[in-house]
Formats: structure tokens, sequence, C-alpha cells
């Protein structure tokens, strides 16, 4: 079961999400489900009752219902109910709720579109697109955003061929990298941002983005050409690759007098931008 942190959006409401690739299906929590249908201030306590209703009735949908290990509220990772799309259509039977039609409207056209994407990959970058617009970002972040997750996935990519595990020896070379570069390690600066679970890359300024993928675009680009045999190779490249970022930014640093690394999170950077744009408009409506 691959991207088990994969978040969907139904009313502004997030359900987690996981797609299987063999069987190509979604998998929905149930328990985030409840929660948009029902606007149940304990939507885990609401489910643990209407499972056991289901179980008692003889319901075969409850039974067959899987676990899945998802993020929860506090960040930690945590067994969940999941239910596949025709699953989660029988459950949503047994709740009465005015929402249930739109939510069977609003299944159908996430299945969609995970299968359009397959067939054309572009259309993932423009909901991507889309998606960081809705939240405020500049085009210009865009833009390097969704550059930078092109040069993540050239550097996965070149792990994956030397054998580096996804998880705990991603996150060993991630944390080099960025160490490299920025002087922290990711979860330094994840606190120094003041984040949890959210994306360390989102919250990112313009410029710390662009050393970002200076370092993995040199980490991968040194694999390349040195062709690590073990995992503290792959280290060892990845040091010199956020190394070289790291020396691109105290340049930058010297130059400007200003430090590069930014407590800013996304929210506080869209109001900067938001403050910014209504200044501009302001100016011009005195102006007139």
């Amino acid at each position: 079961m691959d991207n088990n942190d994969k978040i969907q959006i139904f009313e502004d409401k997030k359900i987690r999400t996981a797609w299987n690739e063999e069987t190509e299906e979604w998998y929905f929590s149930v328990v985030d489900v409840v929660g948009v249908l029902t606007d149940s201030p304990n939507p885990a306590t609401y489910w643990r009752v209407l499972k056991k209703r289901l179980k008692d009735e003889g319901n075969e949908t409850v039974t067959n219902c899987n676990g899945l290990k998802m993020t929860a509220a506090d960040g930690k990772k945590r067994m969940t109910d999941v239910a596949d799309t025709e699953q989660l259509l029988r459950i949503i039977q047994s709740i009465p709720s005015p929402k249930a039609e739109p939510f069977k409207m609003w299944l159908a056209q996430v299945g969609r579109e995970r299968i359009e994407e397959t067939i054309d990959p572009e259309l993932t970058i423009n909901r991507a697109l889309e998606t960081y617009l809705k939240k405020g970002y500049t085009r210009e972040w865009i833009n390097q955003r969704l550059q930078a997750i092109q040069v993540r996935k050239e550097l996965t990519d070149e792990w994956d061929a030397h054998g580096v595990q996804k998880g705990i020896e991603y996150a060993i070379l991630t944390d080099e990298i960025t160490k490299a570069w920025s002087g922290m390690k990711t979860r330094e600066y994840k606190n120094l941002k003041g984040l949890t679970k959210e994306n360390l890359r989102d919250n990112m300024s313009t410029l710390e983005l662009v050393l970002n993928m200076l370092a993995e675009a040199t980490a991968t680009e040194l694999s390349k050409t040195t062709n690590p045999k073990s995992f503290q190779e792959n280290v060892e490249v990845a040091k010199k690759g956020g190394s070289i970022a790291g020396d691109t930014r105290k340049a930058i640093e010297k130059s400007s007098g200003r430090p590069v690394i930014t407590s800013q999170n996304a929210t506080e950077l869209n109001k900067v931008v938001t403050d910014l744009i209504e200044g501009i408009a302001e100016d011009t409506d005195e102006d007139k």
C-alpha cells in the first residue's frame, strides 16, 4: 500500500487516503469520512458505535475493513480503519447525512482523477498547481516548488538505484543534505518554523527552496559520477552535495547581510505577499 499520508479534500475537510498500486484502488480513513458526514465532535466514537451495530447486524462490509497505519493529528502513525470505495459506499448508507450524495459524487471524482493521472501524469502537476494557488502561494513560488518535486524525484531514483532503503535511510540522507546546506537537521528546521507534521518544503521561501534544490540536484549528480557502493558512501555524497549549496548560502548571506534561513512558515510568508498586494492596491487607489 503506497502513499498512506495522501490527503484528499472534501468541502475543505481533510480525508487521509492510501493508493494500492496492485489493485488500483483508493482506501479511505473511515473515521475521517464519518467526521465529514456527521460533523460529530468525536467521529472516532461515532464510528466505534456504528461499527459495533453493523457487526451485530451481520454486516460483512465492516468485517472486511482493513487497518492501515496513518498519520494522526498529533503527527504519530496509528492503525486506522480504512475502506475501499465499494465498502465506503455501503457504510455511508448507514449514516444519515445530507452530505451523503455529494460525497458519493466526490468519491467517483477522486477515482476518475487517479485513473486520468496514470494515463497523463501532466494532470498531476496541473492539479498541484491549482491546489497551491488556492492556498495563496505566488506563481513564482509554485514554479519553484513543482521543480523541487522533480529534483527530489531524481534524487530518490538515484538512491533506489544504489540500494538505499525507503524510510529510515531516506530520512538519514535527507538530514545530512539539509544539515550541510542549512546548518540544521530536518527536525530542527521544522522546529524553527513552528511545524509538526507539515511538509517543510511547503513552508520554505523561494530562496530556501532554490538552495534545497541545488543541494539535492548536486547530490544526484555526484552520485551519478562517483557511483557509491555502500550506504556510508551515499552519506558522504549527500554531505558533499549539501555542502556545495551551503557554501552558496553563506556567500549570499555575506553579500546581502541577511540570513537566508527564515523562521516564517507558509501562513506567514503568504500573509507578507497578501499585505504587499493590498498595499499596492491602496496606493493605486490613492493616486486616482
